[in-house]
């Protein structure tokens, strides 16, 4: 069972948005007074075609029901005018707060733990970053513009209604009940639709990015059938939720259009009663009949889009139950710049009671060369990933320079100890920016010369624009050993104390493989480093070997003292070296 990120109440969803929106006053007044204006001019039309009725019906003159006609023209540009005003301030006032959002749902999901976002799996995390920002930035485009101005309709209507005649305003509120008894049958069943809708998204979501990633091994293990046999399904989970929304929604508009009945109707015989006793004109019971019928469109809106409104809240409810979540904890404790990596009694379990990594002592000197070797499955990664802080020990503890991990921040680990992985990802942008990523205040000549020790320059001077290249999904393809050569660079422009390389030279393929090993030497040469070696020619050269196997150390020291014990190691070197 997955342990999904968190959704955020309603109560701090809508403090949230509050507080993101208040940031943007001016425009926010101005937005409001216009949409006032508009509810105002909105409101001269139907007024004004009763005058006319009564005007023709008493055998007035022509002049009069031309000017009576210039003023409804006059309230349409107002109301036109207004509306223009009304949705661009709104854009100044929405656009922002929304892009603060989202920068606060990155800063949170940049800094989460490793571990907690395995748990809830890379789709929940890319549907609230991907679906979920679309949903609600589509509804500051659409659909919040069209509910404030269907709410100031009916505000200013249901006025204007009553300043005709107190009865024709009674008459008209005679469908409110019957509108309010659809919405509470609409509102207990569609709430959760919406948020199952939600959540069936991001296991879409996680299928997907499940089956694009692992699909050299699904195919090694003849899995592909059964992993689209999953997309098969969580996709039309995902369908069948939204046509279960889409028939409670149309049955929904059928008790909205018998309330339009009931409501014009009661205004019809009110005002036919009325205007028999001599009790009002027959231009005020049309006026409020064209009032009446106005509200057909922002009272339909109003309750229509609350399929918009519950599926964008819960879009925002889970942005903001990101947004929302604590941030990492500063370092109760002072690291030093360098010092020992120990790890004392680590172990650590993905899940309970089946340990990955088991009761493993390492200690890790400064400027010392480490290699890990094992078998697949060993636990090499899981070591190093503790070891980088990126998954924290079920047991005992590990400590850089004499401070203990739990009293120290994410960001002062990763000061100081810098995880490489296998995974190659080049930035979409210059090759500067792909590696200033590690410092954003350094010179081109740091650059350059970070470039130069994982010997990288060589190829980026000779690119069309050098430095400015831009490279990633929206320019310049890049090799996998290119991309982990500016990975590495970055490494040598942030200059920890430690450099933890997870496979990091393994994507590099038999003609980039001596570069980029190379290149890795460079960059630990005078560091700490803990290298999970994918071939011995690295555990050949470095200081001390640690072999693991099942998650536990069996063997350690150096290269030439391991093969000469004839153990696990002088196997794996055997076979290594023999080409088995």
């Amino acid at each position: 069972m997955r342990d999904l990120l968190p959704i955020a109440p309603a109560r701090d969803t809508f403090r949230l948005t509050l507080q993101l929106v208040s940031r943007h006053k001016a425009p926010l007044v101005v937005c409001v007074l216009a949409f006032v204006v508009g509810g105002v001019a909105g409101l001269v039309p139907p007024w004004v075609l009763g005058l006319i009725v009564d005007e023709v019906q008493s055998g007035g003159e022509a002049e009069s029901v031309v000017r009576l006609a210039v003023a409804i023209a006059v309230a349409a540009v107002a109301g036109g005018g207004a509306s223009v005003v009304s949705l661009t301030f709104l854009a100044r006032a929405a656009e922002p707060a929304l892009a603060s959002l989202r920068e606060q749902v990155l800063d949170r999901a940049l800094h989460l733990d490793a571990e907690r976002l395995e748990r809830a799996g890379a789709g929940d995390l890319l549907s609230r970053v991907g679906d979920d920002v679309r949903t609600v930035a589509a509804s500051i485009k659409e659909v919040v513009p069209l509910m404030v101005e269907s709410a100031v309709a009916v505000g200013f209507t249901a006025v204007g209604l009553f300043a005709l005649d107190w009865r024709l305003g009674l008459a008209g509120f005679a469908a409110a009940p019957f509108y309010i008894a659809g919405l509470r049958w609409y509102l207990p069943r569609s709430a959760p639709l919406y948020r199952e809708e939600r959540i069936a998204q991001g296991e879409r979501a996680q299928v997907l990015v499940s089956g694009v990633q692992g699909a050299p091994t699904l195919r090694a293990f003849g899995r592909e059938q059964a992993q689209l046999r999953e997309v098969d399904r969580t996709s039309w989970r995902a369908a069948q939720i939204a046509l279960d929304v889409f028939k409670l929604l149309t049955r929904f508009g059928a008790r909205n259009n018998g309330s339009e009945l009931i409501g014009l109707g009661t205004i019809l015989a009110t005002g036919f009663f009325l205007v028999r006793a001599d009790a009002v004109t027959v231009g005020a019971v049309t006026a409020a009949a064209l009032y009446f019928h106005r509200l057909f469109n922002p009272i339909g809106a109003l309750l229509v889009l609350f399929d918009e409104v519950q599926s964008a809240g819960a879009s925002l409810s889970r942005l903001a139950g990101v947004a929302l979540m604590d941030r990492p904890a500063r370092s109760v404790a002072a690291a030093p710049e360098r010092g020992d990596l120990v790890l004392s009694g680590t172990s650590h379990e993905y899940v309970a009671g089946v340990p990955a990594v088991h009761g493993v002592d390492l200690v890790l000197r400064p400027g010392e060369r480490v290699a890990l070797v094992g078998a697949t499955g060993a636990g090499k990664t899981t070591l190093a990933a503790v070891a980088a802080g990126i998954l924290r020990p079920t047991e005992g503890r590990v400590t850089f320079g004499g401070a203990s991990y739990d009293d120290l921040d994410a960001r002062t680990i990763r000061d100081r100890v810098v995880l490489v992985s296998q995974d190659v990802h080049v930035f979409s942008g210059t090759v500067r920016d792909a590696v200033t990523l590690a410092r954003a205040d350094a010179s081109d000549d740091e650059v350059r010369s970070a470039l130069e020790v994982t010997h990288a320059w060589s190829w980026v001077r000779t690119l069309p624009d050098g430095l400015d290249t831009v490279v990633g999904s929206e320019g310049r393809s890049l090799t996998p050993a290119q991309g982990q050569q500016l990975a590495l660079a970055r490494v040598a422009l942030r200059d920890p104390a430690v450099v933890v390389l997870d496979e990091a030279t393994a994507e590099a393929g038999s003609a980039g493989a001596r570069v980029l090993e190379d290149a890795a030497l460079a960059v630990t040469a005078g560091r700490s480093a803990l290298i999970v070696a994918h071939r011995l020619t690295q555990s050949q050269k470095a200081d001390r070997v640690v072999v693991m196997h099942e998650g536990r150390v069996i063997e350690q020291g150096t290269h030439d003292e391991l093969r000469a014990a004839e153990g696990v190691y002088a196997e794996l070197w055997s076979a290594w070296s023999t080409g088995g």
